[in-house]
């Protein structure tokens, strides 16, 4: 950080408060500050192009890129000849999961039915064909299948009282060939069996509205098909760019980590979530290479986010404690480039400030003329880093695009303008705390703690 920075930070706090909340409220340029925009450094800002992230972005969202399949293996491939090509030298951390895969296709008929049908899978569940009597179990509890003879049958089961899994369970003991669950309210049905069991069942959702008209078809044949799914333990890695101080000698020892998942969930194609925020991390790899630095500027794209940021819970966990200390701010690019999100927002794990915060806002206030407000959130690869006490902040559009996690979060959703905002806000905020300085405060450090755990759900 440079020497205006302890003052710039305390006007800021005087200013907006201590709260996002009150950051948020804040329109417009605050008097007599943005003046310093006369001075402001263009080392990095000339450099990032905004068409090479979205050239990026093209390239790696023209498949899901699924945690432990061959489309996440080529990202990865594809990351690394990137980080090559820019002149870093690469680590690829691999790590293991146990894992699920999402069917490739399910396809579900009942003779006679004549309407539309478009059954959705449970996470977990398995492959198989089932063909045989469609029998009506009820709300699938051990007590409604306890006189029902369901040998070689589907078990057409209503959601309620009893989880998922529990009712596929109750019908295969049962003897089911498959199962299909219909909602009991409006509105799709996403479920989860919970976890692998090799006694499940094919078994797939239905709405309330396709339940109820199947209803009338009880007693005829069904016939039921999942292709695809698999569990098991499966492979990821971590991929790691390192710029290294440009002159040991005045080398700092801080470590500044840049991060985004380069991993999707099954069936979309992940443009916005997150091949927008591994774009421009390589972007920002590739501008900040041969500018002088004195602290150490590590570029990773972690795998397995969506699975439960598995890739950078496994990159925290390897460091050792005295690693730990040296890491002074990670920046987290998540879902930074859908033309239908919101506004750029920062999130942190307690939704208190902290380096990143105060210099990301001081780079927006001299670029925009308004520092980007944040709030608390975890959900993305910044929690881990927050848990062991190192300064963090996701950065993200609020709020989210319709498509998020469809098949339509695709490139021609993807707004040029605003990866450009974000790098231009997130490279300067890096740079301003790399760059050689003779003096580099820094800012509130958030406790390490085990419990500041949110959201079970991932972007």
């Amino acid at each position: 950080m440079n020497k205006k920075a302890v003052s710039v930070a305390l006007a800021l706090s005087l200013a907006f408060g201590a709260t996002g909340a009150q950051t948020a409220f804040m329109k417009g340029p605050v008097a007599g500050v943005h003046q310093v925009n006369e001075h402001f450094d263009k080392k990095v800002l000339n450099q990032i192009d905004a068409q090479r992230i979205y050239d990026n972005i093209d390239y790696l969202a023209k498949t899901p890129r699924v945690a432990g399949t061959e489309a996440e293996q080529n990202a990865i491939k594809y990351i690394k000849e990137q980080f090559e090509s820019y002149g870093y030298q690469v680590e690829l951390q691999p790590f293991t999961f146990y894992g699920y895969t999402q069917p490739t296709s399910i396809d579900l008929t009942v003779d006679g039915y004549a309407g539309d049908l478009n059954p959705v899978s449970f996470t977990y569940t398995v492959s198989g064909d089932a063909t045989g009597e469609l029998v009506d179990a009820g709300l699938g509890t051990k007590a409604a299948l306890q006189n029902v003879d369901l040998t070689g049958k589907i078990a057409f089961i209503q959601r309620g009282e009893i989880s998922f899994g529990e009712k596929v369970l109750n019908a295969a003991e049962k003897g089911a060939a498959g199962v299909i669950i219909y909602n009991n309210a409006d509105g799709a049905l996403n479920g989860t069996l919970g976890a692998h069991d090799d006694r499940y069942v094919p078994a797939v959702a239905l709405t309330k509205e396709e339940g109820e008209a199947l209803k009338a078809y009880v007693g005829k044949t069904a016939s039921l098909s999942v292709v695809g799914a698999e569990a098991g333990y499966k492979d990821s890695h971590n991929v790691i760019a390192t710029k290294y101080p440009t002159n040991k000698k005045k080398a700092t020892g801080d470590v500044i980590v840049v991060g985004a998942h380069h991993d999707s969930v099954a069936g979309a194609p992940g443009a916005n979530d997150d091949a927008s925020g591994t774009a421009m991390t390589l972007e920002l790899a590739r501008v900040m290479k041969n500018v002088p630095a004195d602290t150490e500027i590590r570029f990773i794209t972690f795998g397995a986010e969506e699975l439960g940021l598995l890739g950078s819970y496994h990159y925290v966990n390897s460091l050792s404690q005295t690693e730990k200390d040296r890491i002074v701010a990670n920046f987290n690019l998540d879902m930074v480039g859908s033309r239908d999100a919101g506004d750029l927002i920062m999130r942190t794990l307690d939704g208190k400030p902290n380096l990143v915060t105060e210099l990301a806002q001081k780079s927006s206030l001299k670029l925009n003329g308004t520092p980007t407000p944040y709030d608390i959130g975890g959900r993305s690869d910044h929690v881990p880093f927050a848990e062991a006490g190192i300064p963090a902040a996701l950065f993200i559009h609020s709020p989210s695009e319709p498509w998020y996690h469809t098949p339509e979060d695709t490139i021609d959703k993807i707004s040029i303008e605003k990866l450009q905002d974000v790098a231009e806000i997130v490279g300067s905020a890096v740079y301003d705390l790399a760059q050689f300085d003779k003096k580099k405060p820094k800012g509130p450090k958030v406790k390490a703690s085990k419990e500041m755990i949110f959201e079970q759900s991932f972007e």
